[in-house]
């Protein structure tokens, strides 16, 4: 079947209040897919947010990040009045400050919090809606709300820091903690509780309307989450809790040190005992959230690139056999067939290519990675074959305007070439929204079962809408849209692109 869809964070959605939520906004969003006969949601990682803002680094693998709670569904439901959040409204063009959202938005939530232990004292059937959430969640929830809770109360930075009992858990530290921090402790799995409730009403519209969303699970988790310091014996870490070895990407044309990314590795062999039940956990709750998802460098199941600890770049690493198939065999014969996209992207080898042909999973094909002047490559479409997931760029490319804008004269012939426009009117700047509707319509006219198309190439924006920089520090994550971008136009011409291409 072909099908299209279009990538968009719920960070860069246009609500009021400084970061886009699951509001009004969100189902807005999900009216114009559908008007623009769109298929598909893509949405980054939801999980909460640690130092660095990115979605990729969170304090769990399975809980939801708070600043996405819709303060106006809060007014809605009597958790908030309307003169509690006039003050924290932002304009529209304001980008995500993380730092004003830290600051800010959990004394609001402590607020809401108030008034829901006032309700639930006299709504028996709100107060058994709460517990059984808690109840249903209790595997990844207690331990995320004690964590946060913490490290909110006591402590500022990474739990390795906590005193030692903290640290590690002593039983005794721990349970007189919980006994006296009781509240505390809930107002934690409050946020998540209305975080879940608000999220599932978005999927619930968009899956009526015909729109299904594709969610991103990244392959590691933080080093300061509530999973590991939960759970350490999953990971590579010394008696210390510090990691051994680390996760990365080597040196490559485009970083000469490569990338340090900083997560502990896991202990597969451990996970390969207890039949991957980790990794089963994780999947499912994944699937619970969205109806497909994208496992974010899935040649790390291959191999993974491992750094010793205590290096600061990514260049003395070396690559470590995965747990390949036999993984993705255990969850098959748990879960059954599941609609998962593989991100395999990056180095890749022959052992990688069998890896993704056992697995099923349709790779993804980024088209700014094949306009190569000088060879052919397998991100050209004449080379995609159906079982493959299409994009003009992703989260951390540039977008096509700006890549158009700063490409060299060579590669920019030559997609001049490849799609039918004359190169001198590109290169001095006539006609790079015409290119641009052109290198689009040529990924929609591709084999490919699937195109996504980010938001920002549909509205030829160019550099300021880059939403992240690899290996950048600072200012990546905060592009939000202006609602007054998605035009009756635009869903017109998306729709007729769609038509065109039988998507």
């Amino acid at each position: 079947m072909r099908e299209s869809g279009i990538l968009l964070h719920v960070s860069s959605l246009p609500s009021p209040y400084g970061i886009g939520t699951l509001g009004k906004a969100a189902f807005d969003f999900v009216d114009f897919l559908k008007n623009s006969k769109q298929k598909y949601w893509q949405v980054l990682p939801l999980g909460p947010t640690s130092y660095g803002d990115s979605p990729y680094q969170s304090f769990s693998a399975f809980a939801g990040n708070p600043y996405f709670i819709d303060l106006d569904l809060l007014v809605e439901n009597n958790l908030l009045k309307r003169e509690d959040v006039n003050d924290y409204i932002r304009p529209i063009e304001w980008e995500v400050d993380y730092g004003w959202l830290y600051n800010t938005r959990f004394n609001l939530f402590r607020k809401a919090f108030d008034n829901y232990l006032q309700i639930i004292n006299n709504d028996v059937n709100e107060l058994n809606n709460f517990n059984k959430f808690k109840s249903q969640n209790d595997y990844w929830l207690t331990d995320y709300s004690l964590f946060m809770s913490i490290k909110n109360n006591l402590f500022s930075g990474s739990f390795l820091t906590w005193e030692e009992n903290y640290k590690l858990r002593d039983k005794e530290t721990i349970n007189d903690y919980i006994n006296n921090n009781e509240k505390e402790i809930n107002f934690w799995s409050f946020l998540q509780y209305q975080f879940f409730k608000q999220w599932m009403e978005v999927k619930k519209y968009a899956n009526s309307n015909g729109v299904k969303i594709i969610g991103d699970m990244p392959i590691y988790v933080a080093l300061d989450s509530c999973d590991v310091w939960s759970d350490p014996k999953n990971w590579l870490l010394d008696e210390e809790l510090k990691p051994k070895c680390v996760a990365g990407v080597p040196p490559d044309l485009f970083s000469a040190t490569g990338q340090l990314w900083g997560n502990p590795i896991y202990d597969y062999e451990l996970m390969k005992k207890e039949g991957y039940s980790w990794w089963i956990k994780r999947i499912k709750e994944a699937f619970k959230l969205y109806d497909v998802v994208r496992i974010d460098h899935f040649r790390g199941f291959e191999s993974y690139y491992s750094i010793p600890n205590g290096h600061e770049t990514a260049q003395y690493g070396e690559w470590v056999k995965g747990p390949g198939i036999e993984l993705f065999n255990k969850v098959k014969e748990e879960l059954g067939e599941l609609d998962i996209i593989a991100e395999d992207l990056g180095f890749l080898t022959e052992d990688v290519y069998i890896l993704l042909r056992k697995s099923g999973f349709p790779g993804m094909k980024i088209l700014q990675f094949g306009f190569d002047p000088n060879d052919d490559s397998c991100y050209l479409p004449h080379n995609y074959v159906a079982n493959t997931i299409s994009y003009t760029g992703t989260h951390d490319n540039m977008p096509l305007k700006e890549w158009l804008e700063t490409t060299d004269d060579n590669t920019l012939r030559f997609v001049c070439d490849y799609v039918g426009c004359d190169f001198y009117n590109i290169r001095v700047g006539n006609n790079r929204d015409d290119l641009i509707d052109k290198l689009i319509k040529l990924l929609l006219s591709s084999v490919s079962n699937r195109v996504i198309i980010p938001i920002t190439d549909y509205l030829h924006l160019g550099k300021e809408s880059r939403f992240n920089t690899p290996s950048k520090l600072g200012g990546n994550w905060t592009w939000r849209l202006n609602p007054s971008m998605l035009t009756k136009e635009l869903e017109e011409k998306i729709a007729s692109f769609v038509k065109l291409y039988r998507r």
